[in-house]
């Protein structure tokens, strides 16, 4: 069976990656105050040319900039949207880990105005990695128009300015559809949707925090990926589309569990986009048995290999797990990733940079034996 040649790519991974000390160091330095604006985007440009030169060595078709211009995965796109600021007050969401709880806390979000894009977000960014790649296919990540409501729900948007709802999505999605269409034409042609939500959602206290919010727990999912299609719409014929979804990754920690069940017809039926990258590293993500909803065309991405320990998994127990999954997708529609990020947000997961490495190699090496 053959390698793809579109993405996503047998062997693919999520997107960020660990930071190196001297860019974690030099980002302390410059919130200080004691280094500029340029001298910190010197130590990333440095950062970004050698941990593409990275993932091309270990045999990877894709790479991204690591995220290494970014302190989180979501909230550095999503201030970045007209109309969306950060509340004065702070949003704690809980995470669990073997050794319990932790807790992450950052500036909550407060849309005040009409949502636009006055700027393409990460334009210079895809552009930067653009001129680093030789032989892989340069990915950009960013947030789902999804990301914008789940956390805060209708109680984050003014009422003086969006009255009616239905507003508020239509010019999310316009928004987003500007984004992907100026993205395609500075030569995107791999992007991915990062969603959470549609993994949390799967969780029932999930859906009892978005009860208590006002929302809609039954049919939210329904609403998002109705707002995802609208927002890809008028994509370039060019531009790959897949999102990826897990259920929480700070610190090697997770927030939410549960399988597929609850959102799979809708999400593997409705959502137009050509992959889903989808948490499967425990028992948490529950069992293969929803996939037996994709439909022929679209490709599923099993984020078999984990990315919240260094300990080293065996092809065989990966072979065997992607031999389990095709007996309800088929094989030629699966690919194998990590099941997150290595860092989504600065801080990055508990593991080395070797180990990260080593991960990815496994992953490329575990995809040439399995398609070729």
């Amino acid at each position: 069976m053959a390698a793809r040649s579109l993405a996503p790519f047998r062997a693919d991974h999520v997107g960020s990656l660990l930071r190196p000390q001297n860019l974690l160091h030099a980002r302390q330095e410059r919130a200080a105050g004691r280094i500029s604006a340029d001298e910190l985007r010197a130590v990333e440009d440095e950062a970004i040319r050698a941990v593409v030169a990275m993932q091309e060595d270990v045999g990877l078709q894709s790479a991204t900039d690591g995220e290494f211009r970014r302190t989180s995965w979501h909230m550095d796109f999503i201030y970045q949207l007209g109309g969306v600021r950060k509340a004065d007050e702070n949003l704690t969401v809980e995470f669990f880990n073997d050794d319990g709880r932790i807790e992450f806390t950052s500036a909550a979000l407060r849309i005040d105005g009409r949502v636009t894009l006055p700027d393409t977000i990460f334009g210079d960014a895809f552009g930067f990695l653009k001129d680093q790649v030789k032989q892989t296919t340069p990915k950009l990540t960013i947030p789902s128009p999804s990301m914008v409501h789940y956390r805060g729900g209708r109680a984050a948007i003014d009422p003086e300015v969006y009255p009616d709802l239905e507003e508020f999505w239509r010019d999310l999605s316009a928004a987003y559809a500007q984004q992907v269409q100026r993205l395609g034409e500075l030569g995107c042609t791999y992007l991915q949707l990062d969603d959470t939500s549609l993994a949390y959602l799967n969780d029932p206290r999930q859906r009892d925090m978005v009860a208590r919010q006002g929302g809609d727990p039954e049919h939210q999912h329904e609403r998002y990926i109705r707002q995802i299609n609208e927002a890809l719409r008028g994509r370039p014929p060019q531009m790959r589309v897949t999102t990826h979804m897990c259920r929480g990754n700070f610190r090697s920690s997770w927030a939410a569990q549960g399988g597929y069940d609850f959102v799979a017809e809708a999400l593997f039926n409705d959502l137009d986009v050509d992959g889903f990258f989808l948490e499967y590293d425990d028992a948490r993500s529950g069992d293969f048995a929803p996939l037996r909803f994709v439909p022929p065309g679209k490709c599923v991405v099993l984020g078999l290999v984990t990315t919240k320990r260094g300990t080293l998994e065996s092809k065989d127990d990966l072979k065997r797990r992607i031999d389990e999954a095709s007996r309800y997708v088929p094989l030629d529609q699966l690919c194998l990733s990590p099941q997150c990020g290595f860092s989504s947000t600065v801080e990055g997961n508990a593991l080395s940079y070797d180990e990260q490495v080593a991960k990815l190699r496994l992953i490329v090496e575990t995809a040439q034996e399995v398609w070729g």
